[in-house]
C-alpha cells in the first residue's frame, strides 16, 4: 500500500497506482444534450475546451478535495462554462508560461459529478494557474455536500467511496 494509502486500478490502463485517485469527465454535460447525429456539426471539442453552436462555451478545470490526513487530495476534472468574454480571456491566455493574474472566472458547473446530486450549474469560480496547468474550480460556498467537501475536506472513508 502507498505511503497516501490508497491503491486503484486505473479504468484506462488497467494499472494499480497508487496515491489518491483523479476523475475526470470527459466532456461537458451540455454535449451530451446535443443530438449524436448534430454533434460534429454544432459542437467544437478540444482537449481543454467546448463550443457549442458557437454560443455556449465550456474549459476543464480541476475542484481538488482535501482528504483528511493526507497532503494529496482528491481531484474531480470537470467542466464549466464560462461567458463569452471570459472564455476568449482563456484563449487568449492559454499558451501564457505565468497566467495566474488573469481572473478568476465566473463560471456554471458542468458536470454532474459521481457520488453527488444536482452538481449541475452549482456556482464557481475558475482560477487560471500557471504554466498550462489545468485551471483551479473553486465552488461558491454553499450547502451543497460537494462545496461543503471542498471547503471543510473529507476523511479516507469518503474519499473511497
Amino acid at each position: 500500500m502507498s505511503a497516501s494509502g490508497f491503491q486503484f486500478t486505473c479504468s484506462t490502463c488497467d494499472e494499480i497506482h497508487e496515491g489518491v485517485p483523479a476523475f475526470i469527465a470527459p466532456k461537458p454535460y451540455s454535449y451530451f444534450n446535443v443530438p449524436e447525429r448534430e454533434r460534429d456539426q454544432r459542437c467544437d471539442f478540444g482537449d481543454e475546451e467546448c463550443v457549442i453552436d458557437e454560443e455556449f462555451f465550456f474549459v476543464r478545470g480541476n475542484i481538488k478535495i482535501p482528504v483528511h490526513g493526507l497532503t494529496d487530495k482528491f481531484v474531480w476534472t470537470v467542466w464549466v462554462s464560462l461567458s463569452k468574454t471570459s472564455f476568449h480571456e482563456w484563449i487568449r491566455t492559454f499558451d501564457d508560461d505565468i497566467r495566474s493574474g488573469v481572473g478568476p472566472f465566473f463560471g456554471w458547473l458542468n458536470t454532474e459529478v459521481p457520488g453527488y446530486t444536482g452538481t449541475i450549474n452549482l456556482k464557481t469560480m475558475v482560477h487560471l494557474q500557471d504554466y498550462r496547468t489545468r485551471p483551479l474550480v473553486i465552488l461558491d460556498p454553499s450547502d451543497h455536500l460537494l462545496s461543503i467537501d471542498q471547503h471543510d475536506g473529507i476523511g479516507r472513508e469518503r474519499a473511497c467511496e
